[in-house]
């Protein structure tokens, strides 16, 4: 975790941001950004889910720009945060465009969900909405959400089937694995390609991979 040693007096009313992700290059090219903006101030840093919740706890900044895909899990650390802290004013930074890890984060208590592709576009706009109390979703992602907001979504077990054939394994290991037969995941299969339109298991993963419905 890395504080920042900026001065914050009474009466400032800049927006005081923490950025959590893991990658160093990213969150120096956002500082970059936001340090051009007599509105804003970077409070702090986090690399990690763990140290995203420490930092907001102790510097409770007005809005947490959060990875989802660093060490620590930032769904998670969202889920924390406003758990405890209702108030939390969270924006996603991802590379997914999937619906399912839009929604998981939403979900979450995220009020805002932005592509990193973006960022240059679209950051100062979504930090400044949110703080507003706005929430902010990109066009190309809540198109995503749309698209699929009527497909029956797949239930646990068939998650965790279709990241097991993805971990490439047969169905006689995965059901050894789940301790169930055979036949239960092929049953289970048959469901997941009918809910996500597809025909056989590698376009299956595909499909589920780009949605964030399960992980490569």
């Amino acid at each position: 975790m890395n504080q920042h040693p900026a001065s914050i007096e009474a009466g400032d009313d800049r927006i005081r941001v923490l950025i959590a992700d893991d990658h160093p290059m990213l969150r120096e090219g956002v500082i970059a950004v936001l340090e051009t903006q007599s509105d804003m101030v970077v409070v702090g840093e986090a690399a990690t889910g763990d140290e995203a919740i420490a930092g907001w706890e102790r510097l409770r900044p007005d809005i947490t720009l959060m990875d989802l895909q660093m060490p620590g899990n930032g769904v998670v650390a969202i889920e924390t945060i406003r758990r405890a802290h209702p108030e939390a004013r969270i924006i996603v930074l991802t590379t997914f465009t999937g619906d399912a890890q839009a929604l998981h984060a939403l979900r979450a208590g995220a009020a805002g969900y932005l592509l990193k592709s973006s960022l240059r576009r679209d950051l100062l706009d979504a930090i400044r909405g949110v703080h507003a109390g706005r929430r902010h979703l990109q066009a190309e992602v809540a198109e995503r959400i749309a698209i699929h907001a009527i497909d029956e979504p797949l239930n646990a077990r068939e998650i965790t089937v279709l990241q097991l054939i993805a971990n490439g394994n047969s169905n006689k290991h995965i059901a050894r694995e789940l301790n169930l037969s055979e036949d239960t995941i092929k049953s289970n299969i048959k469901s997941i390609f009918a809910k996500l339109y597809v025909n056989d298991r590698t376009h299956a993963v595909t499909v589920a991979a780009k949605r964030g419905i399960i992980d490569l």
